[in-house]
């Protein structure tokens, strides 16, 4: 308690509150020193008459309600509970800009979670249709970002720079897109691997249903995603924006570090996220490598994450994810942490230039040639028909057996395109669109 004081009384003055749910008449000064104090008083509205705690400000409700430092979970009858020990309160943050489709779905799937978190907060950033109104009737909290021009980044740091003033150093955020729905064991597993120097835990994503065929290979891709994450005892080289539980007192850290020039700007503020990056979450993944923490991706993390539906919104996400990777690798330059990065685009650039050649060789050898069956080549092929098959089978027999039919070469070439196009748009430095 003593620590969340002190971190209280040197905290950085708050911005005016311009658009949380409740009324800022209503919040307890922050100069108060005594948090149990607030937890007691009733808070009262404009009449002097006691107010219901969802009309609290939400800044507020956060101060009073988060568990004590090493409390145990308290009993809710009805609610399925663990006695895990936890370390402190969890905020679960959803940035959502017009996500009334699968709004409803993230919040249900946090309040089913075995170790739910004490507070849901929907961060409804321009949003034109229902997404406000859904979250409220699911009971979620509401924080409505003002002027925000930097999409998922720019919302997530006017909410952080409100919620952190009032969250403890162990205390917890979860961050997940509001298209993503977590299993139920999720936050329970999380907290118990946030320990030591682990400062942030991700998940390990399923694809939605739909899309057809191009559905159906993202979640190909997926399940051979959560293979690898397995084998590697979930070691992950990038704690991905679809749900991550980082640990408050890291992430107050990680501003500060902006603001004294350890790590890239960012937003100039000292917010958590780089607003000028595209892959916020890479880059933010980054910044706490370069603070000494580690990032862990444990196998029982899972989620079922949205997949694109069309070719079309493939293309934009992953030249998005490919063409961010690339810029955060050479904004950081070559250090320590960065080197495998490095290395992985490195190999990235070999393997189009491989595949280019190779088709071409077969192009001409059909057209201006002679074309032979090559035994070498054949066991080649064998080696890639298996390794399609093997590294599929956490989505069961029938996949492994249509896998073997090679017919994933369509989105393997098209992700080879698509990294070509990004490898030339940051080299060219053409105008950054999404």
């Amino acid at each position: 308690m003593a620590t969340s004081l002190r971190s209280r009384t040197h905290a950085p003055a708050s911005p005016r509150r311009s658009s949380w749910e409740a009324l800022p008449e209503v919040a307890p000064t922050r100069r108060s020193r005594s948090t149990r104090r607030r937890a007691s008083t009733p808070v009262t509205g404009h009449d002097g008459s006691p107010t219901d705690p969802a009309e609290r400000s939400g800044a507020a409700f956060l101060t009073a309600a988060l568990p004590a430092a090493e409390e145990s979970p308290v009993a809710v009858p009805g609610r399925r509970r663990r006695a895990a020990r936890r370390t402190g309160g969890l905020v679960a943050a959803l940035p959502a800009h017009n996500e009334e489709a699968g709004i409803a779905a993230a919040i249900e799937g946090l309040k089913n979670q075995t170790s739910p978190p004490d507070h849901i907060v929907v961060i409804a950033d321009n949003c034109t249709d229902r997404t406000v109104e859904i979250a409220r009737a699911h009971g979620a909290e509401v924080f409505i970002t003002t002027g925000n021009t930097h999409k998922k980044a720019g919302a997530l740091n006017q909410f952080l720079a409100e919620a952190l003033l009032h969250l403890r150093e162990d205390d917890l955020v979860l961050v997940q897109d509001a298209d993503s729905a977590l299993d139920p064991d999720f936050l329970e597993i999380a907290r118990k691997n946030l320990r030591g120097k682990i400062g942030a835990v991700g998940g390990v994503f399923r694809g939605s249903e739909g899309g057809g065929f191009v559905g159906h290979l993202q979640r190909n891709e997926y399940a051979r995603y959560a293979r690898d994450v397995q084998r590697l005892n979930g070691k992950c080289l990038v704690v991905t924006g679809t749900a991550a539980v980082m640990k408050a007192g890291m992430l107050r850290q990680i501003g500060k570090a902006r603001l004294a020039g350890q790590l890239p700007a960012g937003d100039g503020r000292g917010g958590v996220y780089d607003t000028s990056v595209l892959t916020e979450d890479n880059e933010l993944t980054f910044a706490i490598r370069h603070l000494g923490y580690d990032v862990l991706s444990p196998a029982g993390c899972t989620l079922v994450t949205e997949i694109m539906p069309t070719w079309k919104d493939l293309w934009k996400q992953r030249l998005r994810w490919k063409r961010g990777a690339v810029e955060n690798c050479v904004q950081y330059g070559l250090t320590r942490i960065t080197w495998p990065y490095w290395g992985r685009q490195i190999l990235t650039m070999l393997g189009c230039l491989i595949t280019y050649i190779y088709l071409g060789t077969i192009v001409y050898a059909l057209f201006f040639d002679s074309f032979s069956i090559q035994p070498f080549w054949l066991g080649v092929t064998a080696i890639f028909v298996i390794e399609r098959i093997v590294t599929v089978r956490y989505r069961g027999w029938r996949y492994m057996l249509v896998a073997g039919l090679m017919y994933e070469l369509i989105i393997d070439l098209f992700l080879q395109v698509v990294h070509t196009k990004a490898y030339l748009d940051a080299l060219t430095r053409r105008r950054r669109d999404w």
